[in-house]
């Protein structure tokens, strides 16, 4: 990808125009390079992200509005807007919106490793299932479901 390139990329955008849905959420880029990515995501109520483990990538959550409750290290902690959630790599996590009002965060991770690659592959898929198969080919592992409980 290269070095970090200069400007700013607007609330509600995608670096480059790009966006992505994965599952019912919209993501976008902010910062593309190899050693960091960044993405917002716009959860609304209900909408979640289960419970897996990045084995070589550090991720953190800056929660900019609304609540997320988190699976940490098989914990639940709670995060709200202007909270700063870190997982380091190797540490299960997950995010839930279990709240009544959407909620919009800035997560990246370092290094990006595959995860651009993943998320272009997952755009617009319907298929748990499938995701998670392809997540595992790109350095995210799902853990079985019971691990949201």
């Amino acid at each position: 990808m290269g070095t970090l390139e200069k400007g700013i990329t607007r609330t509600g955008t995608g670096y480059g125009g790009k966006t992505w849905n994965i599952l019912g959420q919209v993501y976008y880029p902010k910062a593309v390079t190899d050693s960091t990515f960044a993405f917002e995501t716009n959860s609304d109520p209900g909408q979640f992200v289960p419970v897996h483990v990045h084995p070589t990538q550090d991720e953190f959550i800056l929660v900019q509005e609304g609540v997320l409750d988190l699976k940490l290290d098989g914990v639940w902690v709670q995060a709200k807007a202007g909270d700063l959630v870190r997982m380091p790599r190797g540490i299960p996590h997950g995010y839930f919106n279990k709240s009544d009002k959407p909620a919009r965060a800035l997560f990246w991770v370092s290094p990006m490793q595959k995860l651009e690659a993943l998320f272009d592959k997952l755009h617009n898929l319907q298929d748990p299932t499938e995701v998670v198969r392809i997540s595992a080919q790109h350095e995210v592992d799902f853990l079985p479901p019971e691990a949201n409980d």
